[in-house]
């Protein structure tokens, strides 16, 4: 298959339900296949609803009952949605979903599978195990493993709780199997790499379950694992992980980011060394790929640098990889064999493959591919299929580099569970959640075998969305408004790395920061659902707050170029940014998106004369 093969406006139902007959067909279909599954089960069975019971005033009058209120509920949804299918929406994480992905979860829903356990969902945990499958190819990690979970917040989660887990086995094998590390201080035992720590486990397979007994999960030695190192655009999840795992919260440190709102890698390295100095070991460093703030990808290769410089000095650190929002991006990197692409081809490959339809397009930086192809040589990685894979919530997942980390956490509930059974038997036995939809696997199965994670499928769609952004990020910069006696200024944060534009507002020629981050706020009041009027709102984003307790001062050179001085921004210490998440496949074709911008424009225009008091 080729992108050229690949039409994505066949995958959605549409801004204006283009593609309904499609769906009710499909739709229809699996659920009369479900119906005649129902009846064939045994034929020779009795019918238990009869039409005599149809009959009956009380079924009729449940019957009536369950149609009030499923009009109720169409009629409470209908008014109290965000338009996410619609271009108009450039707010959230929330965009139009693929229409297979709907389908498969529509279909697998009626099913009722329980993809924790094999015997309750047989056909759902085989897909999941073939889900976790793409996952790892998708990241390249050849000896990986993946699995689905409810969202990026468990996955990272998960990955702390691997990090906890292996990282303190040195210490448990020193009571239970001191042969494997005679010799070694604690220092170094704490410093032992992941790979390192798996090959001695290895070697003692029969003291499994009794090292497990002695690491971190009995609750020893979790004081002295050390810091978790996060960016300061790191998601709050982390935070919740690091108390809910036992590590704390004063044990997670934020790293400066620079002034394109990456972990700064130099403070990183510093700070290691630090810590080091002080006989505090570093657990792990968190690389994002996808701020949920500003869409920017860290130098994931640069932290991989880092790490690799420092293990020859005796100092080793788990490395996991946010990838929650930007994960599905490596797909566009990835050729049809699944093979990286070599920089100097991509340009011809999207062209070859209609990932961009403008040449001009000028993405990726060389740091952003960098970090996408140093993404296979980390530990563990959060990847959210209901972000960038288009399907319906909840559908988050996560990737081990090597799946015999899996042991580090397993739990074997015996109702459940036969040791010695395979995946995806097991599948529930490796982690975090219990009992978990099998149509969230189906609906991420589906859309995996239609878009394949390479330059043919998932890099045409995630193509189109960035694409979108560049053009609405070219659209936004410098762009200026006459509001009555005034002229308004649109200021670009920064250049994408990803498919994130924020921007703000300014009167041309204002200094006074507190002035400007009012004008942003209320013009978010204008452009949300705080509004209220959903049907008649035609222009939504979403906002945030970069101040100086998250980011420090890497907001301050973007302060000064919208004309504000440095005492201002010591005064109020934060921005307020307008916040557009460009999800929508729509806006790369740039007669959509003229038609679209000029519509945005329009009502840019009214919700700023609003705010301004002019009629």
């Amino acid at each position: 298959m080729k992108g050229q093969d690949l039409n994505l406006k066949a995958l959605f139902l549409g801004p204006k339900s283009e593609n309904k007959e499609t769906f009710e067909k499909y739709l229809k279909m699996l659920f009369e296949d479900h119906s005649e599954w129902r009846k064939n089960y045994h034929p020779e069975d009795m019918t238990i609803i009869k039409r005599s019971d149809m009959n009956k005033e009380d079924f009729i009058f449940t019957s009536d009952k369950m149609e009030e209120v499923l009009t109720e509920l169409s009629r409470k949804l209908r008014s109290q949605s965000l338009p996410w299918h619609s271009p108009r929406f450039l707010g959230h994480m929330n965009s139009e979903t693929l229409m297979p992905a709907l389908l498969g979860y529509f279909g697998a829903m009626l099913y009722n599978g329980n993809n924790v356990a094999y015997e309750s969902s047989p056909g759902t945990s085989e897909m999941e195990e073939e889900v976790g499958g793409d996952f790892a190819k998708l990241m390249g990690c050849k000896k990986g493993w993946g699995h689905i979970c409810a969202d990026g917040s468990i996955a990272n989660l998960e990955g702390i709780w691997y990090a906890r887990n292996i990282k303190s086995l040195p210490l448990a094998m020193k009571e239970v199997a001191p042969e494997l590390v005679e010799g070694k201080t604690e220092w170094e035992l704490l410093n032992m790499s992941t790979e390192e720590i798996l090959d001695l486990v290895a070697k003692v397979p029969d003291k499994l379950d009794e090292l497990k007994n002695y690491s971190a999960r009995s609750g020893k030695n979790i004081d002295k694992l050390g810091k978790w190192l996060v960016p300061q655009t790191k998601h709050y999840s982390w935070l919740k992980a690091a108390d809910i795992i036992g590590l704390g919260l004063d044990n997670v440190e934020a790293i400066e980011v620079n002034e394109q709102y990456r972990m700064n890698t130099e403070v990183l390295e510093r700070k290691i060394r630090e810590f080091a100095s002080k006989g505090i070991p570093t657990l792990g460093v968190v690389g994002v790929v996808g701020s949920t703030e500003e869409g920017a990808v860290d130098d994931i290769h640069k932290i991989i640098e880092v790490r690799n410089k420092l293990s020859k000095e005796g100092i080793n650190f788990y490395v996991h990889v946010d990838a929650a929002y930007g994960g599905y991006a490596r797909s566009i990197f990835l050729d049809e064999n699944y093979n990286f692409i070599p920089k100097n081809e991509l340009k011809k490959k999207y062209l070859e493959n209609g990932v961009f339809l403008n040449e001009a397009t000028d993405w990726p930086s060389d740091e952003t591919y960098e970090a996408f192809k140093a993404m296979s040589e980390s530990d563990s990685i959060t990847i959210d299929p209901h972000k960038m894979g288009y399907v319906p919530y909840a559908a988050g997942g996560i990737v081990i580099k090597d799946k015999r980390m899996r042991d580090s956490i397993s739990y074997f509930a015996t109702y459940v569970f036969e040791k010695g059974m395979d995946i995806p038997a097991l599948l529930g036995a490796f982690m975090l959640e219990g009992s978990k939809a099998g149509a969230t696997a189906a609906s991420v199965w589906v859309a995996h075998r239609i878009l394949p994670l390479n330059i043919t499928g998932y890099g045409k769609l995630i193509g189109a969305s960035i694409e979108g952004a560049y053009n609405l990020y070219n659209y936004f910069e410098g762009k200026e408004f006459k509001v009555g006696d005034k002229i308004i200024e649109m200021h670009n944060l920064t250049r994408p790395d990803f498919n994130m534009v924020d921007f703000v507002f300014n009167e041309k020629g204002n200094t006074d920061l507190a002035k400007m981050n009012k004008l942003n706020h209320d013009f978010f009041d204008e452009a949300s659902y705080v509004d209220g009027g959903l049907y008649s709102n035609d222009f939504i984003t979403s906002h945030t707050d970069f101040a100086v307790p998250d980011y420090g001062q890497s907001p301050l050179s973007f302060v000064k170029e919208c004309g504000i001085t440095k005492d201002q921004w010591d005064k109020e210490q934060k921005v307020t940014i307008l916040r557009a998440c460009v999800l929508t496949p729509y806006i790369n074709d740039q007669k959509v998106f003229d038609e679209y911008m000029d519509k945005i424009h329009e009502a840019i225009q009214h919700k700023l004369n609003k705010i301004y008091g002019i009629k």
